[in-house]
């Protein structure tokens, strides 16, 4: 392998980590306050590449059509959460996963409907449809470098929120203690909306970045629901921490053994990452109460 071509797959790999994350950070959010298993979470990162995918047809500018589509996945959450999902909250996991299962379905079904069965190909506006030199003289599509940006940038921002704010004190309340926010005098209904509305956003925001990289179609939401999944398990289950750390060693992990494994290998190289990680540490790399 030539260091131009690690240095390429590095960035790959830390891109596809820092998307893994913003899904996974949306899932761990919801499970965490809410204990709901959203099997449909990824239902809005395909919501919010086919929203993307739409507006920037009309408006033409790239971060509008981010913000529209994050904003606008973000109340499809909150609606889906007040109108489908409420009677779920104690109920079975067995419960919730059947019901959202249905929900991936019906929103498959809904974008076939909406956009036809054909997948969106996005086209970038001005710069962000180039490559420039980063390192060594290598070239790199100019969106991957904004993905791993905004992904980075994201993910601070949580942290912030979450460890230094009053806001991110009831998140911690909540996802330890539910009746706790309850005591405080706090609408535990709206905090419960919120936290499914932002969780729906991130995933949102994940879908709007990578529609310029990949096919925007149908049912792109459970793959990478897979890995997400994969994310939260390997960092420890509602642990935002954790997410960061595992979707980036995922990301790489998977990058490289595709590159470098036999096919057969490179295809659950995530998975035997996860046994291995799960056999030495049941409870995850960093789990929410260590």
């Amino acid at each position: 392998m030539t260091i131009s071509l690690f240095i390429e797959q590095t960035l790959n790999g830390l891109q596809f980590g820092v998307m893994l994350f913003l899904i996974a950070a949306g899932f761990t959010l919801v499970f965490g306050i809410m204990n709901l298993v959203n099997l449909a979470h990824g239902s809005f990162y395909m919501i919010g590449a086919y929203l993307f995918a739409t507006i920037l047809q009309r408006v033409g500018a790239f971060w509008v059509s981010v913000l529209l589509a994050v904003i606008l996945t973000g109340f499809i959450g909150a609606l889906l959460e007040r109108v489908a999902l409420k009677p779920f909250y104690r109920r079975p996991y067995l419960d919730q996963v059947l019901a959202t299962l249905g929900l991936i379905l019906f929103f498959n079904e809904l974008t076939r409907i909406i956009w036809g069965p054909q997948p969106l190909n996005v086209t970038l506006p001005g710069a962000l449809n180039s490559s420039i030199p980063v390192i060594a003289g290598i070239s790199y599509p100019v969106i991957r470098l904004v993905i791993l940006a905004v992904g980075v940038l994201v993910a601070l921002l949580l942290y912030l929120i979450i460890a230094k704010t009053r806001t991110g004190m009831l998140v911690r309340a909540g996802a330890s203690n539910r009746t706790f926010i309850g005591a405080l005098g706090i609408n535990v209904n709206f905090v419960f909306s919120c936290a499914f509305s932002v969780g729906a956003a991130l995933a949102g925001l994940a879908g709007a970045l990578a529609a310029p990289i990949l096919a925007v179609e149908a049912g792109m939401g459970e793959s990478v629901l897979i890995f997400a999944l994969i994310v939260v398990v390997i960092g420890g289950i509602g642990s935002f921490r954790g997410a960061f750390a595992a979707a980036i060693l995922v990301g790489l992990i998977d990058t490289f053994g595709r590159l470098l494994l036999p096919p057969l290998f490179g295809d659950i190289s995530v998975y035997l990452l996860m046994a291995a990680i799960l056999s030495w540490r049941p409870q995850g790399l960093f789990p929410a109460n260590g």
